[in-house]
């Protein structure tokens, strides 16, 4: 039996600069970092790349003074570069940064912004003519100072291959999982999304907020219609029977799902069976087709290709990865000491 083939080590350089985000330049550090092959190999070195003294910002507010581990020069050898969000008031960002991204750009490396690292991306012309996402309150800027890129400002974040870029705050973090996903398969990405403690997966067209939280006049908050649902994912529940739970019309149920929850509520019934079906195999031993039964999907084969949709990997293989790991640690092993089977 051949020994299983060792995992390629990718390199990220994350970039330091006066004025840099401390929440965006924390994100990718604690997520590539987090990211381990199922025998405990580390599938990320990641470097913080920067002059020797740094102000880092929260909130506008200067906060604490870094020394970056690496000097600038360093990223130019990632296979990966990371372009933190900057404060409002950060100084421009030196002409160096801006022609080591083009370089690095020309060279094959990927690049990935979150926030408003997007308009160092846009000031080095990286997103001509690309489609680009930045925090939404600063999505009309980006748009009216360069005209030439596509933004898109409801998107979490936006992929096209070589360059990404992802919306404010927590959106930097579905960005850095997407692209650990993209690299290492679902697996792995829910993995590192447990430890982070956070979604396995938010779709990069998912709306970055919700646009009236609250119901408006006369409205009925969807919270019960909502909790009606999960208690209900085993049913064949129609738009009509959604409708009439919630003492509405399909069109007025449309129209308030997106307003209150920010998606339709056949595809939010969608992710919470796909989600009720990822607690299931992780949790019991029920054959496929009962848990299908159970989370609402018409037949085995259909639950597998939703499944398999939305979570990249069969439920056979989902249940292998995560089972395994949760047997390990009840044992009291990490799982980075065991291998997967």
């Amino acid at each position: 039996m051949p020994a299983p083939a060792v995992p390629t080590v990718r390199t990220v350089a994350v970039l330091a600069f006066p004025g840099v985000v401390a929440f965006d330049l924390g994100v990718p550090c604690q997520v590539f970092s987090s990211a381990y092959a199922p025998g405990g190999t580390p599938l990320y070195r990641v470097m913080v790349c920067g002059p020797d003294d740094v102000t880092a910002t929260a909130v506008g507010t200067a906060c604490f003074r870094l020394r970056p581990g690496h000097p600038l020069r360093d990223a130019a050898s990632a296979d990966t570069i990371v372009v933190p969000g900057l404060a409002r008031d950060a100084p421009e960002v030196a002409s160096e940064i801006l022609d080591l991204l083009r370089t690095a750009v020309r060279n094959g490396a990927r690049v990935l912004s979150i926030c408003t690292g997007a308009f160092v991306l846009a000031r080095a012309g990286l997103l001509d003519g690309r489609r680009a996402t930045t925090h939404w309150r600063m999505a009309g800027e980006l748009a009216r100072t360069h005209p030439l890129v596509e933004v898109e400002p409801k998107a979490l974040y936006v992929d096209t291959g070589q360059i990404l870029t992802s919306a404010g705050v927590a959106a930097g973090l579905d960005l850095c999982v997407h692209v650990v996903r993209s690299d290492h398969g679902p697996a792995v990405a829910a993995d590192v999304a447990r430890g982070v403690v956070m979604a396995p997966e938010r779709e990069g067209g998912q709306a970055q907020f919700v646009r009236r939280p609250l119901p408006g006049p006369g409205e009925a908050d969807l919270g019960p219609t909502l909790d009606w649902m999960r208690e209900r994912l085993h049913l064949p529940l129609t738009l009509a029977d959604i409708a009439r739970r919630a003492n509405t019309s399909v069109r007025n149920l449309n129209r308030r799902f997106q307003d209150q929850v920010g998606t339709a509520p056949l595809r939010w019934l969608l992710r919470a069976r796909v989600d009720r079906a990822r607690e299931l195999l992780e949790s019991t031993n029920l054959p496929v087709e009962r848990v299908a039964e159970r989370c609402g999907f018409g037949s085995p084969a259909t639950f597998r290709a939703r499944f398999a949709q939305r979570s990249g990997v069969s439920p056979s293989a989902y249940r292998a990865a995560f089972r395994f790991r949760e047997n390990a640690r009840r044992e009291g092993h990490d799982a980075r000491d065991v291998q997967d089977v």
